[in-house]
């Protein structure tokens, strides 16, 4: 729905974006974007949000190796825990309130599986997952993976509201996340009632509501979907019940191709990763290199 579709027609809000269901194989997560009349927030083109999924012991999610290219991702978890491996030779496993940022550049093959050790007992996932596009200028650059912990990500109070910012500076602080062009990913925890300004300065910004119900400058939001803001504008947001918010923006780039893993400027260059990937000319994820996905026909 759009802010006109509530009744706001002087609404700071340009779009309300719905989820939608989609399966990974194994547990279903709610995508927000890409979305048919709005693909991208800044340079992020990809949101999901994973969970809340319980997984009996034995059972879990495991993304087999799978390849990327000319983006970033980024993976933060609210609950649960992931094995990260890549074709760069990383093996990190994520938890709750760490990031882990995998930059694709030329050409990346990941997996994400589930920690052995936790694996015979009843566990929980839940968190967001995006990807970002490179700078034109950045799509090609030597992948790289990039682990932070939660210890290193700025935490600080707006009126009282407790902030993190993850990715991009606002609220006052900085987050040593690397980025590549002007970024921002921030998260907030509101009790009922409670008001939040939205950061001023960003270029095109957006809330999403993981939990709970807000409003941005009175136009109701529910839970699950995002508020995309009019371009360099900005807004008061306020918890109608206890929520959970994540904001996402930077500066706006120009219209990327994208299809399954695959995201460029350029769709020469998709169809020659594709290529790339049928031919199995991408590298292989050292310790994790028997199972991959296919490309789809």
């Amino acid at each position: 729905m759009s802010a006109e579709d509530s009744g706001a027609t002087d609404s700071v809000i340009d779009l309300i974006v719905p989820p939608r269901a989609k399966d990974l194989g194994g547990f279903q997560v709610r995508r927000l974007l890409p979305f048919a009349r709005r693909r991208m927030v800044g340079p992020w083109i990809f949101f999901d949000h994973m969970g809340t999924v319980d997984f009996a012991p034995g059972a879990g999610s495991n993304v087999r190796p799978h390849p990327h290219i000319n983006l970033a991702t980024v993976t933060y978890l609210f609950e649960g825990a992931i094995l990260h491996r890549d074709s760069v030779g990383s093996v990190a496993t994520i938890v709750p309130g760490d990031i882990n940022l995998m930059v694709a550049g030329r050409g990346i093959v990941h997996s994400e599986r589930e920690v052995p050790e936790t694996l015979d007992q009843p566990r929980r996932m839940h968190g967001l997952q995006l990807w970002l596009a490179l700078p034109e200028a950045d799509e090609e650059i030597d992948p790289v993976f990039f682990h932070y912990d939660s210890a290193v990500l700025p935490k600080t109070e707006v009126t009282s509201v407790p902030v993190r910012v993850m990715m991009g500076q606002a609220f006052g602080v900085t987050s040593p996340v690397k980025t590549y062009s002007p970024t921002l990913y921030a998260e907030a925890a509101l009790t009922a009632g409670q008001t939040l300004d939205l950061p001023e300065g960003v270029d095109e910004m957006a809330v999403y509501v993981a939990a709970g119900v807000v409003s941005v400058d009175g136009v109701p939001v529910d839970e699950f979907h995002m508020a995309i803001l009019k371009r360099g504008t900005t807004a008061t947001l306020t918890a109608t019940t206890d929520a959970r918010i994540a904001i996402i923006g930077g500066e706006g780039m120009a219209e990327r191709h994208i299809y399954w893993n695959f995201i460029s400027s350029r769709p020469e260059r998709i169809e020659q990763a594709k290529a790339d990937w049928k031919a199995g000319r991408f590298p292989k994820v050292p310790g994790d290199d028997i199972e991959f996905i296919p490309l789809p026909e």
